[in-house]
């Protein structure tokens, strides 16, 4: 989709220099010396050297320079000190503004290498999932609070195990480079365990102790784990997550909610239950939505949040890829605003084929930018 752009608080930056010089060049020739605009030439390359590289601003400066010297010799101020004090005042400020717009430059390169180094290491971390698992089809969105940097603490995974094909997506409390280090570690510990335990809770186990030996500070991640068998059914284990969006084939939704709630992960030092399992039926046609709650916690102008369940039509689409599209567009469409907290969904479509504990079938990959 091509999106216009219209003129920008930058574009408009880099007339303001030719305006102002014209405009005290004009009220100087009309009023008179006597009015003392003249030292306001200098603001030419002071404005320049906001938005402007050091060339530019030398240029502008110089043009400001040569206008000096011209309405001084018009006015007849060189036979005082007023037109040589105009002249020190355009050099002095355009030599600042040339500094200026070095500084700014080496600041910006600087910042542009910091957004590549975060982007090379978001895809490192978040692994574009496999557009097709045994049975499933899978697409991904995600959308960072941290827009500039593109990167933020949530988390999704599919991995297709001997075991079933084993799904997480997870929030990890805070923002920032250290969330993305938790973030880090849990994916790392779902990786390797998603293949070696047979058993969902202690998979879950396996991450709690991951997630506890390396979080400090009342730290903790919530998290979804979901399992998708032989049988027809996927269980899911929650750790305070927000309940996932199951879109049946006859196009209505449920949150499956678990049988009690646990703590989330890096929590299980305060006591209380762990996560019990609990299996939902998920049959061919049948479509699984995993999501963090900066989707649900997503508010309009008016302060309303999110209308998930409302908006389950908009995955009718026939390419999952675009109906997690659509459903992507009208979460930003109702945020009218940037985002204040990473959005991530996963969504999971049974195509209608047994074999879901099958290894990945698909060399090709979902972009997670989509």
């Amino acid at each position: 989709m091509t999106v216009k752009k219209s003129p920008s608080g930058s574009t408009m930056l880099a007339w303001t220099p030719v305006a102002v010089m014209t405009v005290v060049a004009v009220v100087d020739l009309t009023a008179g010396p006597d009015v003392g605009l003249l030292p306001l030439v200098s603001l030419g390359p002071a404005f320049a050297g906001l938005v402007g590289g050091w060339r530019r601003t030398a240029v502008i400066g110089l043009v400001a320079l040569l206008l000096c010297v011209g309405l001084g010799l018009y006015n007849g101020l060189f036979d005082r000190p007023r037109g040589y004090t105009a002249m020190a005042s355009v050099a002095g400020v355009t030599g600042v503004g040339i500094a200026a717009a070095v500084m700014r430059s080496r600041r910006e390169r600087e910042l542009a290498s910091v957004r590549s180094i975060a982007e090379a290491a978001q895809r490192v971390l978040l692994r574009p999932v496999p557009l097709t698992a045994g049975p499933l089809q899978a697409a991904v969105s995600y959308t960072s609070a941290l827009a500039e940097a593109r990167i933020g603490g949530d988390l999704y995974e599919v991995v297709a195990s001997p075991h079933g094909v084993r799904v997480i997506v997870g929030d990890v409390q805070g923002k920032g480079l250290g969330a993305v280090e938790t973030a880090a570690r849990v994916l790392g510990a779902f990786r390797e365990a998603a293949y070696d335990e047979k058993d969902l809770v202690r998979l879950g186990e396996r991450l709690e102790r991951s997630v506890a030996r390396e979080l400090e500070d009342e730290k903790f991640v919530t998290a979804i784990l979901a399992e998708i068998g032989h049988d027809h059914r996927v269980v899911l284990l929650n750790y305070g997550h927000p309940a996932p969006m199951v879109v049946h084939r006859d196009g209505t939704a449920d949150f499956p909610e678990p049988p009690a709630y646990a703590l989330p992960l890096g929590l299980s030092a305060h006591g209380g239950p762990g996560p019990e399992p609990f299996p939902v039926p998920f049959v061919p046609g049948d479509q699984l939505l995993l999501y963090t709650d900066g989707v649900t916690e997503a508010r309009d102008e008016e302060g309303g949040f999110y209308p998930l369940a409302e908006r389950a039509h908009l995955l009718g689409e026939p390419d999952v890829h675009r109906a997690l599209d659509a459903l992507r567009e009208d979460l930003v469409r109702h945020a009218a605003g940037p985002h204040h907290d990473d959005a991530a969904m996963l969504l999971l479509r049974y195509q209608g084929h047994d074999g879901a504990g099958a290894t990945a079938e698909a060399a090709t990959v979902a972009d997670p930018a989509r």
